[in-house]
């Protein structure tokens, strides 16, 4: 895509603090540092978003998840923890349409910068035929 900052990013258009290259994938310190190591795995081949991967796609670029993940973990013996996020979607809060994953380092749970808003459904908002229904509604489409 002409006009997609992670292609530019991926095609050496423009400079970037590279962690990681091959073939399949870039992966470099996000701008925004949400937290100190705040990286990005890009696919070097441009797809929107999850929906967009053939399998194999996504194998290829997923399994690298903890190549990356663990030479965060050497590379900084004080994290904690590890936030893996994949964004699809404008309201999933994806705000660059070129897939990516987030790695975010986690060095407290109260003070570094990131949060996640999780709030379960009410209880009885779903009955057991509900979650029944919506499975099989699911497994209809992946098995066709």
């Amino acid at each position: 895509m002409d006009n997609c900052i992670f292609c530019k990013i991926a095609n050496g258009e423009i400079p970037t603090n590279k962690v990681y290259e091959d073939e399949v994938v870039i992966a470099f310190l996000d701008m925004s540092q949400i937290t100190k190591g705040h990286t990005l795995l890009v696919p070097k081949k441009h797809v929107q978003d999850i929906f967009g991967y053939s399998s194999n796609d996504a194998g290829a670029v997923f399994k690298r998840i903890p190549l990356i993940a663990n030479a965060l973990n050497a590379a900084f013996p004080e994290m904690e923890g590890l936030n893996i996020l994949n964004n699809n979607g404008e309201t999933a809060f994806q705000t660059v349409m070129h897939s990516h994953i987030h790695l975010i380092p986690r060095y407290s749970k109260e003070n570094d910068g990131f949060g996640l808003k999780w709030e379960p459904a009410a209880e009885g908002t779903y009955s057991d035929q509900d979650l029944k229904d919506i499975a099989s509604t699911i497994n209809q489409q992946i098995e066709g």
